[in-house]
């Protein structure tokens, strides 16, 4: 059994780096959770959830803060996916409250899903810059309806474990011609930030947050987050998404084999 002292250290480095990864590349919730896991042995995977989700919303409430100007310029678009965002985060925390045993076994294959989001983010980006650049046509129902569908089970998804949602969201809203990337981070920050806003007060409400490990970690990913901002215009995303990706392909391949 690790002593508290090791598991002190593991928690807020875990924390404060996914922090920093959050602000550049993310990929957070791929250190947090594991070394949640392994604090609270491997029967503590839906605690480990609930408490990874609760410690990174302070910082995902303060990207959305960053991104306030940029959010402004979008506001009509960002309140009309709203509704179905939190209804698909409440749906995925509800179902990981009432099918924990699920959960469990389908943690190497939603940390696997997260690591090949991360793989493909490069092409993926390259396609919504490229929508970007195209002339716009006005925005018929019929293109929002399927947003909207989309942002439904990504929410879903975001409620359920939530790695990788921000690109997902991204690729989407890349048909929108909303603008440059930047509105759309504003979009997607304001949108991930509401789903786990909703996710969490499932999760308060069943008892499911370990509030000593949370408020440790609470604290160090907000320190990660503003030294992010900072390292961001010195360190390569490229060189911390792979770094991300690496460790999402061993924990992986770790929980496929010890499953």
């Amino acid at each position: 059994m690790p002593s508290n002292e090791l598991i002190f250290v593991l928690l807020f480095g875990s924390a404060f780096i996914a922090g920093i990864m959050n602000s550049i590349a993310g990929g957070g919730t791929l250190l947090t959770f594991p070394a949640l896991m392994f604090a609270l042995g491997p029967t503590g995977a839906v605690i480990a959830n609930a408490t990874s989700t609760i410690a990174l919303l302070p910082g995902s409430i303060a990207s959305t803060w960053g991104y306030r100007k940029e959010l402004g310029e979008t506001k009509a678009f960002a309140l009309r996916m709203l509704p179905v965002s939190l209804a698909g985060g409440l749906l995925g925390a509800l179902l990981l409250v009432w099918f924990p045993k699920s959960f469990r076994a389908l943690v190497p294959w939603l940390i696997l899903l997260a690591a090949i989001l991360f793989l493909i983010q490069p092409m993926l980006m390259k396609f919504v810059k490229g929508r970007q650049q195209e002339p716009q046509a006005k925005t018929g129902i019929s293109k929002f309806t399927i947003i909207l569908f989309f942002q439904f089970w990504v929410s879903v998804y975001g409620g359920y474990f939530g790695a990788g949602i921000g690109i997902l969201m991204l690729s989407a809203l890349g048909f929108m011609g909303l603008g440059d990337i930047h509105r759309l981070n504003s979009v997607k920050t304001f949108l991930a930030a509401a789903i786990n806003g909703i996710s969490v007060i499932v999760f308060i409400g069943d008892g499911l947050i370990h509030w000593n490990y949370a408020i440790i970690m609470a604290f160090a990913s907000v320190m990660g987050g503003y030294i992010g901002a900072n390292v961001a215009r010195t360190l390569r995303p490229a060189l911390v998404r792979w770094v991300v990706i690496t460790i999402a392909f061993t924990l992986a391949g770790y929980y496929l084999a010890n499953g």
